[in-house]
C-alpha cells in the first residue's frame, strides 16, 4: 500500500523503519512520529446498510437483523447512530418476518387469511423476498 504522507503532520518525507505485526513501519523525519499503513478495513455494500436500516425501521431486532442479512448486529447499531435513525413508536404493533421465494411468496398472497387484519411490506433480499407483516396484540 502506498503511503502518501505523515498522519501526524503530513509531511512526504518519511522512511521505512521496521516491521510491527507484520505490518511495515515509518518513521516521518519532519515531526519523527512513527506510523504504520492502516488496514483496509472490509467496506460493506450500500445495499445492505440501506436493507438493514428499513428493516430497522419496519421494527426488527439488531439481531434479527443480523440474521437475515447476514451483517453483524454492531454493524447495524453503528449505522443507525451515524445516521441518526429514530424509530417510530408504534407500541400496539409488533411485526413478524419471513424469507420466502418467488412462488412461496405468490402462494402467501392467494390466501386472504394471510393479510386479514394487518399490514404487509415485501422488500428484496437478493434471490429471495422478505415478507414483514403486523398484527394488533390481542388483549
Amino acid at each position: 500500500m502506498k503511503i502518501n504522507s505523515c498522519p501526524n503532520c503530513n509531511s512526504q518525507d518519511y522512511i521505512k523503519s521496521g516491521v510491527v505485526n507484520d505490518r511495515q513501519r515509518y518513521k516521518c523525519k519532519s515531526c519523527k512520529y512513527f506510523f504504520t499503513v492502516n488496514k483496509i478495513g472490509k467496506k460493506i455494500d450500500d445495499y445492505y446498510v440501506n436493507k438493514a436500516l428499513q428493516l430497522y425501521l419496519e421494527g426488527l431486532t439488531y439481531r434479527e437483523i443480523e440474521r437475515v442479512l447476514g451483517v453483524s448486529h454492531v454493524s447495524v447499531l453503528n449505522w443507525v447512530k451515524k445516521y441518526k435513525i429514530k424509530r417510530p413508536e408504534n407500541p400496539g404493533y409488533h411485526p413478524t418476518y419471513r424469507i420466502l421465494n418467488a412462488a412461496e411468496l405468490s402462494n402467501y398472497f392467494s390466501k386472504v387469511e394471510n393479510v386479514k387484519g394487518s399490514g404487509v411490506i415485501v422488500t428484496e433480499l437478493g434471490d429471495k423476498y422478505m415478507l414483514i407483516k403486523w398484527e394488533r396484540f390481542r388483549d
